[in-house]
């Protein structure tokens, strides 16, 4: 068999490799993002952001009910990442047991955000999120648009709003994607 055509078949096969978005080990990564809570409409949840000693992102508060609150989140932006080598966001985190959502817009200005929901273990651990998976909404209500194209990215975020009152922590080393 010629070795240019095996070559060129193999190529054919080979995945991206994984690409490291946002590391919080990396010095000033944690002062790119910003706490978003539902203050914004005259609720009273209070998260808070943080680096550990050991270089990971600690988003950690109380969400709140009272006045029609819920929900607390962090949020990221910055200049567009092309994905169209990759089709997973990977998360390298640490939650406390309860769900969190992570959420994308292709572009920081859309009103929407595309979400997914996950589940925390309370150990570390890297959760996979496929790009199609994720849905487009806005304030809690599904869109009737597409999932998540894939194609590029300008804004990460998490949230924490499980309809109750309650105390949350997740410590966050890593975004990628694969």
């Amino acid at each position: 068999m010629n070795a240019h055509f095996l070559l060129g078949f193999l190529s054919f096969f080979v995945v991206s490799s994984p690409k490291t978005l946002i590391d919080f080990e990396k010095k000033g990564e944690i002062n790119k993002w910003q706490v978003v809570d539902d203050g914004v409409m005259g609720g009273l949840s209070q998260g808070s952001l943080h680096l550990s000693s050991e270089g990971k992102a600690i988003f950690e508060g109380d969400v709140s009910t009272a006045n029609n609150g819920g929900f607390s989140s962090i949020r990221s932006s910055f200049s567009a990442q092309e994905l169209k080598d990759f089709s997973s966001f990977t998360l390298r985190i640490k939650g406390d047991g309860k769900k969190y959502q992570f959420r994308v817009k292709e572009n920081a200005k859309d009103y929407f955000s595309y979400i997914i929901e996950f589940q925390t273990s309370g150990e570390w651990e890297t959760i996979e999120l496929p790009f199609a998976l994720l849905y487009p909404s806005f304030r809690g209500q599904r869109l009737n648009k597409s999932n998540f194209s894939g194609i590029q990215l300008e804004e990460v975020a998490f949230l924490v709003g499980n309809k109750k009152t309650e105390h949350f922590r997740i410590e966050i080393a890593q975004i990628g994607m694969k």
